[in-house]
């Protein structure tokens, strides 16, 4: 049992019976009355974040979790089929369990939240960044390169993304998986 002092980032607890992980916190001692914590958490079963507010000293039930490796193989109508690394066991998860399933590549590597006590997957985070192929995009006009436009490009996931002008078909790029977006030229 823990209490709102060892609250910190990443942190995952039981809170009215379900699982949720911290994604922000904050302790907050006022001048006048009692000190208290703001924290924001994610609902690991269904993904909807939370904010709620703890009076200091409270007690939380804290969940045992393993992160494991993972590789992600192939989808088919029955969810996104992963590997484990090490003992080649294959498990089955459905898409609202993964961050950025759009993203997803045949052999990339992720990390399987499990809930240690119940062995049963809470959620399936991709790496930060990950480097894809573009396979259509409109060519860039010349020119154009004096504000920042962008212009829509299909990435060899389907994905389709926001880039510069300047970025053409065929090209590798970096994409940040927490907000989709267009990061940099991938470097060979």
């Amino acid at each position: 049992m823990a209490s709102t002092s060892d609250i910190r980032n990443g942190m995952c607890i039981d809170y009215n019976n379900d699982p949720y992980q911290i994604v922000e916190f904050l302790h907050v001692k006022p001048g006048k009355g009692n000190a208290f914590v703001r924290t924001k958490m994610r609902n690991l079963n269904t993904g909807r974040l939370l904010e709620h507010t703890f009076p200091a000293g409270t007690k939380i039930d804290e969940i045992r979790v393993e992160n494991r490796n993972y590789q992600y193989l192939y989808n088919d109508p029955d969810g996104y089929h992963f590997m484990n690394m090490e003992t080649y066991e294959q498990i089955t998860l459905q898409k609202d369990l993964i961050n950025a399933p759009e993203f997803l590549k045949d052999g990339m590597e992720t990390n399987i939240l499990y809930h240690a006590d119940e062995e049963r997957p809470l959620s399936c985070e991709l790496p930060a960044t990950v480097a894809l192929e573009i396979t259509y995009s409109e060519p860039g006009v010349k020119g154009n390169t004096a504000t920042n436009a962008t212009k829509p490009a299909t990435l060899e996931t389907g994905a389709e993304v926001r880039v510069p002008l300047f970025i053409e078909q065929g090209e590798k790029i970096v994409i940040d998986t927490a907000t989709g977006s267009y990061k940099e030229r991938a470097k060979e």
